[in-house]
């Protein structure tokens, strides 16, 4: 058994559904919900920090090692003045215009500066994999577990999962949607009860890409009828800047 596969609770030798899977499965949720309370903090306080990021128009290209991956960003997407250097990294912190896909610049500072408009940003987090499964995959053998109730039609190819209060996630809700030949989407969100109190990273997701990194990505809520363009352009974007692509997995 592999050490990513003990990070993420998944023991292979076991009864999918036995009590020390269960176990551990709870703990596992208990940890991703402790990490879930700081990014939703981080997201509803977003928006009055980013100003203070250290934004550069820059567009020097900087060679960054993450575990087995040779990235490449120009400096501009790059969120904190300390990560834009050349070299190895535990990891790099990424904000990118939406649908632009693109950083910093002075023709768009509004998007980065102006709270009111902080919400067509999308936020990456770039690190080594230490898990075996990214959330797409977490969603049968330990999310599911937690469900309560019955799910719930959300619109555009949706489905609302609410969590029980064991699971530790608070006001979190998964949403999830089939996708032909590939695992299902899911995304884990704390949703506001009017559109208004949308934050800019009030929805969250993880996916594998490359050899092995893990790319946390972080949106509004506001954005979510677009959740597949989002999803297909974050993996694009960090597969198209690794320095010997191998293609993205989920």
């Amino acid at each position: 058994m592999t050490n990513s596969m003990q990070a993420a609770g998944i023991v292979e030798d076991e009864p999918l559904f036995s009590n020390g899977f269960l176990a551990r499965a709870l703990v596992y949720l208990a940890i991703m919900a402790s990490l879930t309370m700081a990014l939703v903090f981080g997201g509803h306080w977003l928006g009055k920090r980013i100003n203070l990021a250290g934004h550069t128009d820059s567009r020097e290209v900087m060679t960054i090692d993450i575990g087995r991956d040779r990235l490449k960003f120009p400096a501009n997407v790059i969120r904190f003045d300390t990560q834009r250097h050349n070299g190895a990294a535990e990891r790099v912190d990424l904000y990118l215009a939406w649908p632009s896909m693109d950083g910093y610049s002075r023709d768009k500072s509004a998007l980065f500066n102006d709270l009111s408009k902080s919400r067509s940003l999308i936020f990456l987090q770039v690190t080594q994999s230490i898990m075996s499964r990214d959330m797409s995959g977490r969603v049968e053998p330990i999310y599911s577990h937690y469900f309560k109730g019955a799910p719930e039609a959300y619109g555009n190819g949706l489905t609302l999962h609410h969590f029980a209060p064991e699971a530790g996630y608070q006001d979190d809700v998964l949403l999830t949607a089939g996708r032909k030949g590939d695992t299902d989407y899911a995304v884990r969100c704390i949703l506001p009860d009017l559109a208004v109190g949308a934050t800019a990273g009030d929805c969250q997701r993880d996916i594998f890409v490359g050899n092995d990194l893990s790319v946390l990505y972080r949106f509004s809520s506001d954005l979510l009828p677009q959740w597949r363009e989002i999803d297909r352009a974050v993996s694009d974007f960090i597969g198209d800047r690794l320095s010997q692509p191998s293609g993205a997995h989920r």
